[in-house]
């Protein structure tokens, strides 16, 4: 009777494949859905409310519109460099944008305060002027289980 090592039909790594497979199946699993959104889908569960913009700083309200809380909101803040003479603008535009993310969870129907401060801070140059825009790019909707 031949005996053969296991070691030299099945490699190393099945080896241990087949040992976690069914402790990786045992563990609990749970769904994270992602999907775009309009707008107004958008607009409907956050809002910003009391935007100011000040020397660059951009603050204003979040309101949870939802009916479940909501978390990690993040921000698409973008500058726009408007020139002085749109018909002969310059070479370079000093335009930029940013996400800011704020980690806090707002309950429903509550809202909560955001400041940003660009840093390095806007350059300070004649010939326009900066114009600040701010819109919802994601958050997370927390859903109870059922």
């Amino acid at each position: 009777m031949k005996t053969r090592k296991l070691s030299s039909r099945i490699p190393l790594i099945g080896v241990f494949a087949m040992a976690l497979g069914p402790a990786i199946a045992a563990l609990p699993f749970t769904a994270q859905a992602q999907r775009v959104s309009t707008d107004e889908d958008v607009a409907r569960i956050i809002g910003i409310e009391r935007l100011a913009v000040q020397n660059g700083e951009v603050s204003g309200e979040l309101r949870n519109r939802a009916n479940h809380p909501v978390r990690d909101v993040q921000l698409f803040i973008r500058y726009t460099w408007m020139w002085a003479d749109e018909r002969n603008p310059g070479k370079t535009d000093p335009g930029t944008s940013t996400y800011y993310t704020l980690k806090e969870t707002i309950q429903p129907g509550a809202k909560i305060n955001f400041n940003y401060k660009p840093s390095p801070p806007l350059p300070n140059i004649a010939g326009g002027r900066f114009v600040a825009t701010v819109k919802i790019a994601g958050f997370t909707e927390i859903i109870p289980q059922k």
